[in-house]
């Protein structure tokens, strides 16, 4: 992203020509792509760990929830661009295999930073190796992760978004209001066989069905709204003529200095 951005004050601003090749061009319209971002795109890749997109993905593959709900989580991704439309995906290996390869080019998109599946991969493996050892019943059943799922699309095409769109929103809003111990199954899973009366991912999975219930009750707009608003609020203090910024303390700094 940052290569991308200095290429552009290099060509667009500066107008100098010749110093990348013509193969890597800008895509056109280059300021407008990157205004138009109303922060989803940013935060469904760094909360893509408690995206609705991943937990299914992980949860279908663990728990053998059928070829179906894979197809169609895949099929979610490739909508974004975030998997190759033309590969096939059997499973979380195999996603995990095609968003390394298309995350390199997701910067050049000007829509997506690139996405860390190397933590991604390190907390499937981890995750992996925790369920190995609950007990099938207490797994969440395939058909509750088809009934899940269902509800998740449901409400996006309610809302008039993608699944991932809406999946992102619910991402954020799961970092914010949930423990970590929750959040990363491969931390649940490890706690799971000490727990009884409940399934594995059961307090997660409840967070997503009230969420998707919130935003169906206020919309989507005014859910981004509410849940961007801490975010938006910090980053409009940043720019307030009242915040002293890093250069000026140090200058002050310096000046006190001098006049001693």
């Amino acid at each position: 992203m940052v290569e991308t951005t200095l290429r552009f004050l290099i060509e667009r601003v500066g107008q100098v020509e010749g110093i990348y090749p013509a193969e890597g061009a800008l895509a056109e319209h280059f300021l407008a792509k990157r205004a138009v971002g109303d922060g989803i795109d940013l935060m469904s890749m760094v909360a893509f760990h408690a995206s609705p997109v991943w937990v299914f993905a992980a949860l279908a593959d663990l728990t053998g929830a059928g070829r179906h709900l894979v197809d169609e989580i895949v099929t979610s991704l490739k909508d974004e661009g975030l998997l190759d439309r033309e590969s096939k995906f059997d499973g979380m290996d195999q996603i995990l295999d095609g968003l390394e390869q298309t995350s390199g080019q997701l910067a050049t998109s000007l829509r997506f930073p690139p996405l860390d599946v190397q933590g991604l991969r390190k907390e499937w493996t981890a995750l992996r190796d925790a369920a190995a050892r609950i007990p099938p019943r207490a797994l969440p059943s395939p058909d509750m992760l088809r009934r899940r799922w269902d509800q998740l699309k449901q409400e996006a095409s309610t809302q008039g978004r993608s699944v991932f769109e809406l999946s992102s929103l619910i991402a954020l809003s799961t970092l914010r209001r949930m423990p970590v111990n929750v959040v990363k199954l491969s931390r649940s899973a490890a706690t799971a066989t000490f727990r009884t009366g409940q399934f594995f991912a059961k307090d997660l999975l409840d967070h997503y069905a009230a969420t998707i219930q919130e935003i169906r009750e206020t919309g989507y707009a005014a859910y981004w709204a509410r849940e961007f608003r801490p975010y938006l609020q910090a980053a409009a203090k940043q720019f307030s003529t009242s915040h002293e910024s890093s250069t000026e303390r140090m200058l002050s700094r310096t000046s006190r200095r001098t006049t001693d």
